[in-house]
């Protein structure tokens, strides 16, 4: 018994002094050392954008397959009861030129992709033909001209066209009336093809040059707005904006956003080029010839700026040229106007504030 009251008196006496050596502690509290901790920084080098071992050879951009699609050449109608159309935003290339009077006609060239739904198309003239031919081009049109239809019947291009395949390989909209409502499809372009034993693999390579960085090429004089006049109305009055957080082009027709009918979404142009040409009306409708074979001038814009430059016509194929070399582009879609040299590029292309 005493030495249980022993071991318990112990037990107080230490609490006792535990305690008083805390309440000194908190009188007397030691002032902590603040050590700054100095982290150095350290770099995290950035990751390199990948290298696609494949080009597009029409736009430039990277793949990461080789792609051997024979170019799709389509005549898309772009009267304004045709608008908006549908696949012109994965168009690799879009010819702008004038069939009669001042009504423009697109030749849009799909080879990176064919769009599921294309048109409203429309009909054929030679010049369209003669582009499909010098780019090695199956050719889609809806109707032609009487030139036109010799050509197509001698088959100086692989084509297919809707006077014989109306309601079978194209298709009425009915939301649209007639001559602005022929589609095709994806699939319809690829059976067309194999109808008339047309090979769809690519067999001629275009020699544009595209280039690395878009910083490269921004020298000349700038022109983030400018306007491309057909006419002396508003319906084929088009405006260009370059909207630099994108390095791309918007285009405006009669002050309507250009988009694609089937994404509801603005098309994007990396590269316009206007090429300037003779054309000369041959008959009583005013149907033109236009002169593909001499080159001549030509303003190119991309990036913001415009650089006067020329054009020839090379294998077949009408390419931009600067100092005797392909001009280079900036990768993406580019679009082609063919200027009539009378009245000419500076009457007809015009910057605006």
């Amino acid at each position: 018994m005493f030495k249980r009251w022993g071991i318990l008196l112990a037990a107080s006496v230490l609490l006792v002094a535990c305690s008083e050596k805390e309440k000194g502690q908190e009188e007397v509290d030691p002032v902590e050392e603040i050590i700054e901790e100095v982290v150095e920084e350290v770099e995290v080098p950035e990751a390199e954008a990948a290298v696609l071992p494949f080009m597009a050879p029409f736009t430039g951009v990277g793949s990461e397959k080789e792609l051997t699609q024979r170019p799709v050449l389509v005549t898309i109608n772009n009267h304004p009861l045709a608008r908006p159309q549908s696949g012109i935003a994965k168009a690799d290339i879009i010819y702008e030129m004038l069939a009669e009077g001042s009504v423009t006609r697109f030749l849009a060239v799909y080879q990176s992709e064919i769009p599921d739904k294309l048109g409203p198309v429309r009909s054929a003239r030679d010049y369209f033909v003669d582009i499909a031919k010098g780019l090695d081009a199956f050719y889609i049109a809806h109707g032609y001209s009487p030139d036109a239809q010799k050509m197509l019947n001698s088959r100086v291009v692989d084509n297919i066209n809707g006077m014989q395949y109306d309601g079978i390989l194209f298709d009425r909209a009915n939301e649209r009336k007639a001559p602005h409502n022929s589609y095709i499809s994806k699939d319809n372009v690829l059976a067309g093809a194999e109808k008339v034993g047309a090979s769809m693999e690519i067999r001629k390579i275009p020699k544009f040059s595209f280039v690395d960085s878009i910083e490269g090429i921004k020298i000349g004089n700038p022109a983030s707005n400018f306007s491309i006049q057909y006419g002396s109305g508003s319906s084929f009055e088009n405006e260009y904006t370059y909207i630099s957080e994108e390095g791309v082009y918007e285009r405006e027709t009669g002050g309507v956003l250009t988009i694609d009918k089937e994404t509801d979404e603005a098309i994007k142009i990396a590269n316009i080029i206007c090429m300037e040409m003779p054309h000369k009306v041959i008959d009583s409708s005013g149907r033109l010839q236009l002169s593909l074979n001499d080159g001549g001038r030509a303003y190119i814009f991309q990036a913001g700026i415009m650089k006067e430059i020329e054009w020839e016509n090379i294998d077949g194929i009408l390419m931009p040229m600067e100092n005797g070399v392909p001009a280079q582009l900036v990768p993406g879609q580019t679009w082609i106007s063919f200027i009539p040299t009378n009245p000419g590029l500076e009457r007809m292309v015009t910057y605006l504030p």
